[in-house]
């Protein structure tokens, strides 16, 4: 089984990579997220890696972050639920919305991914509900709730169109979230906090 892999990144193209690895060539799906938050082609990565075994294919789906790759395991053991469907899950919601939707059983949130209809998000609620004590949700602070979890999101959203990477709009939208009342606003000051750096 393969689960971590570090090399060059040679290409990126959603949801698609390429890594080498002393001169073999790993080709991996990723979450969008996952995808968006990764250094230029060229440079180095890191993954931890889940490896997905059928008869007529080996796929390698990549995780920057080991407790993302667990809770697409656990996706992977829910009824309806493949390989696709979990990255789509993945790629919608950040991980927090996602613990978030199944604590407070939010059909309506999950059937927003692709794939997702009621039938298949009141399934996932069921399933996953034990199976998601393993993860510390309280303290996330995307788990606040759900209007401002929705602003966070398109705060973030709205930086990465603006140009900037993933992991510099988090970190500035987490930076002035508590002082930032609307959703513009919340914007408006993390555009300010990052010009200021």
């Amino acid at each position: 089984m393969i689960g971590y892999l570090h090399g060059r990144l040679v290409y990126k193209h959603p949801p698609n990579l390429l890594v080498d690895v002393n001169g073999v060539g790993y080709e991996l799906e990723a979450p969008l997220s996952v995808i968006y938050d990764l250094p230029d082609e060229g440079e180095n990565v890191s993954l931890f890696v889940h490896m997905f075994v059928r008869e007529d294919a080996q796929l390698l789906f990549g995780f920057s972050e080991l407790g993302q790759r667990e809770l697409f395991r656990i996706l992977l053991k829910i009824n309806g639920v493949g390989p696709k469907v979990g990255l789509a899950i993945l790629s919608t919601l950040s991980s927090g919305e996602l613990l978030q939707c199944i604590r407070n059983r939010n059909h309506t949130m999950l059937t927003r991914v692709p794939g997702i209809g009621k039938k298949t998000a009141e399934r996932m609620i069921l399933e996953m509900q034990d199976r998601l004590k393993l993860f510390q949700i309280d303290d996330d602070p995307e788990l606040i709730d759900d209007e401002n979890t929705s602003d966070y999101r398109d705060a973030v959203s709205a930086l990465i169109a603006l140009g900037f990477r993933a992991n510099e709009a988090e970190n500035a939208v987490a930076a002035v979230r508590e002082n930032s009342g609307s959703r513009d606003e919340l914007i408006k000051n993390a555009l300010a906090w990052v010009s200021d750096k």
